[in-house]
């Protein structure tokens, strides 16, 4: 799954965020991120359904990499692994879910914002970290600043992140992807305007290509 997820966030470095309660409306959106041009999806467990939408999208779709985000405790992270989840993220880092996923080879982007946190998750072995919240941490000079100390990182910065400032964080050598909320707009997904969701994506796409 790593090599594959590497793949995939090479060649569309950019991941959208999905939550959704309703089972059928998250299955949708994820149906009209992948007609953009975005394969890896992150489903964010908060909200007492998401989990479910979450089962759904993996059940009733094809070819995509589906992960589960904001996950806060290993109990979290065991179930939603068994629910069929590929990747874990977190907003913060937790020893015990980062090595637990080391252990079980599941990739896993835990939250950073700090020097003292990614120097801990180096610590742990890991070598990819979400960047959380990306534009409160100090943005673009910040990873460019961590990126130069702990080179073998890198980083997806997700939180404050959109069209306007993706290529922006792309073109910093470190980034790996960029993940956003921007993608699956709440007005959009509730009305069903997926064709919007769609064009997003797509516009995602080209911003990232042409970051790249």
């Amino acid at each position: 799954m790593h090599e594959e997820l590497t793949k995939r966030l090479s060649a569309a470095p950019v991941v959208p965020l999905i939550g959704e309660d309703d089972t059928a409306k998250a299955v949708a959106t994820a149906n009209a991120l992948a007609e953009g041009g975005l394969s890896v999806i992150e489903v964010v467990m908060r909200s007492d359904g998401a989990q479910r939408g979450m089962e759904a999208i993996i059940a009733e779709t094809e070819g995509l990499i589906v992960g589960a985000g904001t996950v806060l405790t290993l109990d979290q992270c065991k179930s939603v692994l068994d629910s069929g989840a590929q990747f874990i993220v977190c907003p913060g880092l937790v020893d015990e879910i980062a090595e637990y996923c080391l252990d079980q080879n599941v990739p896993i982007y835990p939250g950073t914002m700090t020097a003292g946190e990614v120097q801990r998750a180096y610590a742990l072995g890991l070598r990819e970290v979400k960047f959380f919240p990306a534009s409160l941490a100090g943005g673009v000079p910040m990873l460019k600043a961590l990126g130069s100390v702990f080179r073998e990182m890198r980083f997806m910065p997700t939180g404050g992140v959109s069209a306007a400032n993706l290529g922006e964080f792309l073109a910093v050598p470190s980034v790996i992807a960029c993940g956003g909320s921007w993608l699956t707009p709440k007005d959009a997904v509730a009305g069903g305007d997926y064709a919007a969701i769609t064009a997003l994506a797509s516009e995602a796409v080209g911003i990232a290509k042409a970051a790249r």
